[in-house]
C-alpha cells in the first residue's frame, strides 16, 4: 500500500465543516442587510431639482404678489434637515406667473411686499425691489432670485432651488 488511501470524513470533521457552513450562512444573512442599510444613503437620488406644487392658479390674484411659505425636508445621508422657503407668486395673466424668493440679495433678510409703495422692501437696509424683483434702490447688488415655473392643468409648479438672477 502506498499510503494514498482516500480520506474518510469522520464525525468530528463533519461537525466542524457543518458548523462553519451554518455559521457562515447566518453571518451573511445578518451582514447583508446591515451593509445595505449603511450604504443606502450614498445611493439615494438627490431631490434638489424637484418640482413643487404651489396650488391652483386661480388662487393668485392678477398683478398682486402672494406670499407662500413652506418647509421642505431634505435627507442627506443620515441627516434630516427642514429647509424653510418663502416665495412671492406674481400672476401676470391667465396662463403665466413669475415666482420670486423672499430673501434679500444683500444680507439674506426676508423682504415684504408693500402695496402702498408697490415695492418689496428689505427691513435690514431698506433695499427696494419692484413688482418683478428688480432692485430699485438701496444696497442689494442684484434682483431677487427667481424660480423656474410652469403651469400645468391650471396648477402652478416651481423648481427648487431658485436660480440666481444677474443684473
Amino acid at each position: 500500500m502506498s499510503g494514498n488511501a482516500p480520506y474518510e470524513l469522520g464525525r468530528r470533521d463533519f461537525i466542524r465543516i457543518a458548523t462553519l457552513w451554518i455559521g457562515g450562512l447566518i453571518g451573511a444573512a445578518v451582514a447583508a442587510p446591515a451593509v445595505a442599510f449603511l450604504l443606502s444613503p450614498a445611493f439615494d437620488a438627490d431631490e434638489e431639482g424637484a418640482w413643487m406644487d404651489l396650488g391652483p392658479l386661480a388662487e393668485y390674484p392678477l398683478g398682486l404678489p402672494t406670499l407662500i411659505e413652506f418647509a421642505r425636508t431634505r435627507v442627506h445621508g443620515w441627516e434630516r434637515t427642514a429647509i424653510p422657503y418663502g416665495v412671492f407668486v406674481v400672476r401676470l395673466d391667465e396662463r403665466s406667473v413669475r415666482v420670486f424668493s423672499n430673501v434679500c440679495t444683500h444680507l439674506g433678510c426676508r423682504v415684504n411686499w408693500r402695496p402702498t409703495l408697490q415695492h418689496y422692501i428689505s427691513p435690514c437696509h431698506d433695499g427696494h425691489f419692484d413688482l418683478l424683483g428688480k432692485n430699485v434702490s438701496g444696497p442689494p447688488p442684484r434682483p431677487l432670485d427667481e424660480f423656474q415655473t410652469r403651469v400645468e392643468e391650471s396648477r402652478v409648479y416651481i423648481q427648487l432651488p431658485a436660480f440666481r438672477r444677474t443684473l
